[in-house]
């Protein structure tokens, strides 16, 4: 198992009248950890897409709520991955207070797709590899 993570503040314009933040973000907060995951692996989206023309869009997201997280708190956003992916990626992803409390959790299953003519391919090799590795070694 690869576990991921980043910490980051709430910020105000993330958040409804009550200081609440609203539903919507956790699934941008879901990505920041997605997005941190790629680049420690060394091998960063943007990357992916430039120099192998592979585009990773989300098929699915499942999003539980389980406490609010509000205007001052510092957010710890979680990425875990099980195994190296080949032609999906699923990913376990968490959202926790400073206190360690659980805000959120679920998972986004990743495809991959020929940057050209947009149709379904199996993870690039090189990508397969880096994950390999990490599972591997942790």
């Amino acid at each position: 198992m690869a576990i991921f993570s980043t910490t980051f503040p709430v910020r105000y314009y993330e958040t409804d009248q009550m200081g609440v933040v609203h539903h919507s973000n956790y699934i941008r907060y879901f990505e920041i950890a997605r997005d941190e995951m790629m680049v420690k692996l060394g091998f960063p989206i943007e990357k992916c897409e430039k120099e192998l023309g592979i585009l990773v869009p989300i098929v699915s997201v499942d999003c539980h709520f389980r406490y609010p997280a509000r205007m001052g708190d510092v957010l710890t956003a979680s990425a875990e991955v099980n195994k190296a992916p080949l032609a999906k990626m699923v990913i376990r992803q968490k959202v926790t207070n400073q206190d360690g409390v659980l805000c959120a959790e679920g998972s986004v299953t990743l495809g991959f797709l020929d940057k050209e003519s947009f149709r379904p391919v199996r993870c690039p090799e090189l990508v397969t590899d880096l994950f390999e590795k990490y599972l591997n070694n942790h």
